[in-house]
């Protein structure tokens, strides 16, 4: 499921494409966006996945999959800054998933028993692999522990780029400029929850789930962030936060937090694509 070794950029770039695919299809599989047809089955341990696959006989899951591609190809540039998934009933945000990604540069580093400079693995390829697991074993439980969706349920997808690498314009395949920058709305109080992060000497990916408070059921005090607003926007996406992670490294992130006033003051133009929306009237 894994690549047996992550010491490599390219095995780093797998995993986190591996990752990303897998939360997905855990996503739209335990909240029944799509048939049994539409998911493959394996293994990770003791915990069965879902994966999504190209299923013809259902043109919802088949986009999705066009979806994760699309991103693949953002990835594999290290031009996507975060992508977010929003299962919408109109006109109010009901879930939020966000998919965080980082880029890191190998620095050289002193072999002290050789006194040769080269570069030394400084993350267990173990380690990344329990901490990957630990990440959808998180994810597998969060989700269920929430309410059942509306039956009138939209699916979006957004995409946020590192501005000063990503030409203006670049649009993933299967993507276009995002036609409605507009605030996202949640109908009650907006509740954060970390599902977990996972970090290679090559990337950084952290996924969180965003829904209204109402609609957890029980969820560990740990995952639990600040609440946020009512509202997020996506032009206001250019703040600066020193992630736990990196503290010495500072980057552009969504930041769920904002006060009011925050909102609506000056903001930053930051490019962002979307695909079509998907309804999704037929979920099982």
């Amino acid at each position: 499921l894994f690549p047996e070794s992550i010491t490599t950029e390219q095995q780093s770039l797998v995993l986190v494409k591996r990752l990303l695919a897998i939360s997905v299809s855990c996503i739209t599989y335990m909240r029944g966006l799509f048939p049994e047809s539409s998911y493959g089955t394996r293994y990770l341990d003791d915990l069965c996945l879902k994966i999504l696959r190209e299923d013809k006989s259902c043109l919802g899951s088949l986009q999705i999959v066009k979806w994760i591609q699309g991103c693949f190809d953002a990835l594999e540039k290290q031009y996507v800054n975060l992508g977010f998934y929003a299962l919408s009933s109109n006109p109010t945000v009901t879930e939020m998933y966000q998919f965080k990604f980082k880029y890191k540069e190998k620095v050289p580093q002193m072999d002290i028993s050789s006194n040769h400079r080269e570069l030394v693995a400084g993350l267990c390829s173990k380690d990344v692999k329990q901490a990957s697991r630990l990440l959808l074993r998180t994810l597998y439980l969060l989700m269920q522990d929430l309410g059942p969706l509306p039956n009138d349920i939209t699916l979006s997808m957004k995409l946020l780029y590192y501005n000063d690498v990503t030409p203006k314009d670049y649009q993933p395949p299967g993507f276009k400029e995002d036609g409605s920058p507009g605030d996202l709305l949640f109908a009650g109080d907006p509740i954060n929850l970390k599902v977990g992060s996972v970090s290679t000497d090559f990337h950084f990916m952290k996924v969180r789930v965003t829904t209204e408070k109402k609609r957890v059921r029980k969820a560990d005090s740990s995952l639990i962030q600040k609440n946020g607003p009512t509202e997020i926007s996506h032009q206001g996406l250019d703040c600066e936060e020193e992630e736990e992670e990196e503290e010495s490294t500072k980057i552009n992130l969504l930041n769920l937090a904002f006060s009011q006033e925050e909102v609506i003051g000056p903001e930053k133009k930051r490019k962002v694509s979307e695909p079509e929306k998907l309804p999704l009237n037929g979920k099982k």
